[in-house]
């Protein structure tokens, strides 16, 4: 069965998909012509929406905003704007905004916008969430009888509001956080939002009575009202639920009064004097009860005594050890996650036979398998990873694993887990991450690897987490961009030719595995299984090292554990590193799958790759995609072998695919 494809007319204008930005940037006027040209013939859109001329005009005095190119109209509507910490600059036509009648959710918090925000943007009638905070709003946040009565998130924190006013038209709202602005009176009918459960009022030096111009505190379950000129009385509960950190300084101490958070009782009232029986009984009660406390005191003194006694013998006993290793391991035991082993328990150091170290040097190297060293809850399909540093400077990775080895079958002892990983420490090759030592402790294998500075391929080329591509619902946060002080990180995934290198790289150590080592049974391939870009590694050189493949098992049931299945997971890696879109799944690939079928893949290349991108450029990126879409051929039979790929890609670049 052919897999369900997304035209490419999609890719221009279902709700300003990914490539928008690239057109806007490197499109000619006569590509855009052509582009609306196809665009209006198409036989899959059934109805054309101006969003994509009401995003232009919103948008046109922004400064850094990626605007879509002039006349280009969506098939499918727009449903959310995201681009926070973009550095926007300028101001918004918020009017223009309100004509998006499928607008569920706004987010351009941290950047530099002014000027004030139109009461006609809150007319959207489909508006959810908006969040606006951290910008350089100011005036008054005005609502008026239309306002969309579905908003229920709002954040416009961090501005330089100063009034806000017919906040009673927002019914639905649940979430409000006004706070860190210039507002000087708390607003008329918010007392009216019983349906708000989180309210952030702090910083705003705002008058008002508490808690009578707030909603019903019974609904709330966050309230925040510090740094304010509130007047009345908190009582003890409200203390008690919202913390008290939530009333300092909420007004003065003479007109807002706080009562006492561990008052539980009014006092009891007076009585007549006792009478001189009940004087005398009241006395022995007296001198009974401070004997008995006394003589508690004595035995407490004593048992004290006895065990600062005893625990300073077990000091003078024990030989003094490292603070960190002290906190890993009692009695000779280290505790790996929920699992006691023995701290005797040798480490293997492949590359350095002589270094002799203990699973208790690594306790010590990580402070105790503690969170301070772990570097992920779990790596892949391993378990947790620790960083650690051994003698010689030698920065390491220590990753456990409870399950089977590549090579090592699931009962076999640790004669034969100790040989299988001796085996696999001797694969060498530039793109695989090599192991190098080992512990054996019971159940669990702790593995040594390389630390590398630069981190994986998913943090490389997606800076902040980007959109997954979504057939259902294409909407215009398909244009958010990394965003990273560091501007060489920033500039780097923009450089096609590292990103060839790293494609041909990954594919060569693939193929490495594919076809064998030497020292396995009748050379039997070594599966991956799990080839994602969090388990690709990049070297100083950005070179790329595949890693978490000792724990794959070779052959196995299932596509995924067939280097059929490797294949397919590459293929969708070179649809990554291309388009520069992450979290891909099977619609996402068959979208990607029919775009390239139709000879269109230039459209979904990263907008970063488009910018100065050459012909002979771009040639070689929609070449690469052609890689991508044989490598997930829906039936295995039909997908090339890694071998086949590397001679692939390396005819992409004749004159220089031998690089690398």
């Amino acid at each position: 069965m052919r897999p369900p494809k997304m035209p490419h007319h999609r890719l221009h204008a279902c709700a300003l998909l990914l490539v928008v930005a690239a057109a806007a940037a490197a499109s000619s006027p006569t590509e855009a012509s052509s582009a609306e040209a196809d665009l209006s013939s198409s036989p899959n859109c059934t109805a054309l929406f101006p969003d994509a001329a009401a995003v232009r005009a919103a948008f046109l005095r922004v400064g850094n905003f990626p605007l879509p190119p002039p006349g280009l109209r969506a098939c499918r509507p727009v449903r959310r704007l995201r681009f926070p910490s973009r550095n926007l600059t300028g101001t918004v036509d918020w009017a223009a905004l309100a004509n998006l009648t499928s607008l569920l959710t706004v987010d351009l918090a941290g950047n530099a916008l002014d000027g004030g925000v139109d009461p006609a943007f809150w007319r959207a009638p489909a508006l959810r969430a908006a969040d606006v905070s951290g910008n350089r709003l100011a005036g008054a946040l005005r609502f008026d009888h239309d306002s969309s009565t579905r908003l229920a998130s709002l954040n416009v924190s961090g501005n330089r509001l100063d009034s806000v006013e017919g906040v009673a038209a927002l019914v639905g709202l649940e979430d409000l956080d006004a706070s860190r602005n210039m507002i000087s009176k708390v607003p008329d009918g918010l007392l009216l939002l019983t349906r708000v459960k989180r309210l952030d009022l702090s910083g705003n030096a705002m008058t008002g009575r508490f808690p009578d111009d707030l909603p019903p505190l019974g609904g709330l379950v966050f309230l925040n009202i510090s740094n304010n000129n509130f007047s009345g009385i908190v009582r003890a509960d409200a203390v008690r639920k919202f913390g008290r950190a939530a009333f300092l300084n909420a007004g003065d101490a003479s007109s807002l009064v706080i009562e006492d958070d561990t008052a539980v009782s009014p006092p009891p009232a007076p009585s007549s004097p006792p009478s001189r029986s009940e004087n005398k009984r009241h006395r022995r009660v007296v001198l009974i009860s401070v004997i008995i406390v006394a003589s508690a005191v004595v035995v407490a003194a004593l048992a004290l005594a006895l065990v600062v006694a005893r625990c300073g013998g077990r000091r003078n006993k024990k030989k003094k050890k490292d603070a960190a290793a002290a906190a890993a391991w009692e009695n000779d035991e280290v505790a790996v996650g929920a699992v006691k082993v023995a701290a005797a328990a040798p480490v293997v150091v492949v590359e350095w036979p002589l270094m002799e170290l203990t699973l208790a040097d690594l306790a010590a190297a990580t402070s105790g398998f503690g969170r301070e060293s772990q570097l992920a809850e779990t790596g892949g399909r391993s378990g947790a990873a620790y960083r650690a540093v051994l003698p010689g400077d030698l920065h390491v990775v220590v990753r456990v694993v409870e399950g089977a080895v590549a090579g090592v079958a699931e009962g076999d002892g640790d004669a034969a887990v100790a040989a299988g990983l001796r085996e696999i420490a001797r694969i060498r090759h530039p793109n695989i991450l090599p192991l190098l030592g080992y512990c054996i402790a019971g159940n669990q294998k702790l593995l040594l690897f390389e630390y590398m500075e630069k981190g994986d391929l998913h943090r490389w080329l997606h800076e902040l987490p980007a959109g997954s591509i979504d057939t259902e619902d294409m909407s215009i946060d398909m244009l958010e961009y990394p965003s990273t002080a560091d501007e060489d990180r920033y500039k780097s995934p923009g450089d096609w030719p590292r990103r060839y290198r790293i494609i041909l790289g990954i594919a060569r150590g693939l193929a490495f595995l594919h076809q064998g080592w030497a020292g396995s049974s009748g050379r039997r391939p070594i599966v991956h299984g799990h080839l994602v870009p969090t388990n690709i590694l990049l070297g100083d050189d950005m070179e790329p090292r595949i890693s978490d493949f000792i724990v794959a098992r070779p052959g196995g049931g299932g596509d995924g554990e067939t280097p059929e299945g490797d294949v397919y997971r590459f293929g969708i890696l070179v649809f990554e590193l291309v388009t520069g879109q992450a979290r891909w799944d099977d619609a996402s690939t068959s979208w990607a799958r029919g775009v390239v079928r139709n000879r269109k893949g230039l459209n979904i290349v990263d907008a970063r790759l488009r910018d100065e991108a050459t012909t002979e450029v771009e040639r070689e990126m929609t070449e690469c995609l052609q890689v991508g879409f044989l490598c997930t051929a829906s039936a295995p039979e039909k997908r090339p072998t890694m071998q086949q790929v590397v001679g692939l890609l390396k005819d992409v670049r004749p004159a220089r695919g031998g690089g690398g």
